[in-house]
């Protein structure tokens, strides 16, 4: 204990059997200052406060008059073994950290204590048989300081093994609950509750997957509140995102994410999050690919037609060839703003005025694409039967087939 070769030091500084005469002398006021001590906890920290609960001061003063007598010892003999007062305060912590208690109101009643203490012996070696320095003074007053580091440290040390032990076997409890939820074929509801109170986990009504894909190696991992569970764990990483339609809550995953892309997928029960993961797998997949275009957040319900239609390319390939050829037949570039002039006129009840606003451009042009379109593909253009089709089609082909120059 560095506390021990100060007290040498000290030591060297007092005639020979001094120390242990003034340790003998400052033994006698050890109980009380022990009382005065405690008195001054249980007033300046409310948590110490048990006015009904006589047991509960008997152990606060036998703790308190276990540290003051042993630093009266130390004083005495510097090589005194510390060993059990510091098993003891670090069993202290221990149970600290089981029943839920921070550290801050047992350092504040050590400091409190040690603060009365320090007091208290000043006074006492100064009326000693024994004059003691001003300089001397000061220099105990520090090993005092130095014996209550050394306390606190145990103290922290039994809290944090506690604490570190609690975050881990939770952290384990969470991944599995993360992969039973996830898990095909599905859970029942019945078989989540148990699981989900193990991991600390409100079960909600409604949940969503949250596919993630890193945008640099040295990606730092994204930052959520406590109710979504991670699932970094996983080959392909994902979240569980619990109220995902929930007021302010698609601005807080976009915060989080950082230096990732997120993919939500649909709104679910907890029992088919499974398939919302599906769903945000291939949203990211495509969003990775540059096929969506995304401000770190992709809402895969919102891309629905293109997520359709991309899993089977060569499907929409043979649709879009047969369905849009016509401009299958023009130039690129005149076939790209052909194509996107069609699905907004689509999107705008062909509303000349809106689709100009929509894609800034003049709507005397736009008139002159819809007669375009017109002499292509004739009545079909705006046959209803055929407008979901052509909506289809064109948002997933204008989706896969970049404009030429992109």
């Amino acid at each position: 204990m560095e506390v021990s070769d100060r007290l040498l030091d000290i030591q060297s500084q007092f005639p020979d059997g001094m120390t242990a005469s003034l340790a003998r002398s400052l033994r006698k006021h050890v109980p009380a200052i022990v009382k005065e001590a405690v008195a001054e906890i249980e007033r300046g920290v409310p948590e110490y406060a048990r006015p009904h609960d006589a047991r509960y001061s008997e152990v606060l003063e036998q703790c308190v008059g276990w540290s003051i007598g042993h630093f009266v010892d130390l004083f005495a003999d510097p090589r005194l073994s510390s060993a059990e007062i510091m098993d003891f305060f670090r069993e202290i912590g221990v149970g600290e950290a089981r029943e839920g208690r921070s550290l801050e109101p047992l350092q504040a009643a050590m400091r409190t204590g040690a603060g009365v203490a320090v007091g208290r012996l000043t006074e006492a070696s100064e009326r000693s048989e024994h004059p003691v320095t001003a300089g001397l003074i000061a220099q105990v007053a520090q090993a005092v300081l130095l014996y209550l580091d050394g306390l606190v440290s145990v103290v922290a040390e039994g809290h944090g093994e506690v604490t570190a032990r609690a975050v881990g076997e939770r952290r384990n409890r969470r991944r599995r609950l993360l992969d039973l939820l996830v898990e095909e074929p599905a859970p029942r509801l019945a078989d989540l509750r148990e699981p989900a109170q193990a991991a600390d986990w409100r079960l909600p009504r409604t949940v969503a997957a949250l596919a993630l894909g890193e945008r640099h190696p040295d990606a730092h991992p994204p930052s959520f509140p406590e109710d979504i569970l991670p699932g970094l764990h996983l080959e392909r990483p994902c979240l569980i995102v619990p109220d995902p339609d929930g007021p302010g809550r698609h601005r807080l995953l976009r915060a989080g994410l950082r230096d990732w892309v997120g993919a939500l997928g649909p709104t679910v029960t907890p029992t088919e999050l499974a398939r919302s993961l599906r769903w945000a797998r291939q949203a990211l997949d495509l969003a990775s690919a540059g096929v969506i275009v995304h401000d770190g957040l992709v809402l895969a319900e919102e891309h629905a037609p293109i997520l359709l239609m991309a899993q089977d390319r060569d499907l929409l390939e043979r649709a879009a060839s047969r369905r849009l050829e016509p401009l299958m037949r023009l130039r690129p570039a005149q076939r790209h703003r052909l194509a996107e002039t069609f699905l907004t006129l689509l999107e705008c009840g062909f509303n000349a005025t809106q689709v100009s606003v929509r894609l800034q451009v003049h709507a005397q042009t736009i008139r002159y694409r819809v007669r375009q379109l017109e002499s292509l593909f004739g009545d079909d253009l705006y046959d209803p039967a055929r407008r979901l089709e052509f909506h289809m089609l064109l948002h997933a082909w204008l989706a896969t087939h970049r404009e030429p120059g992109d």
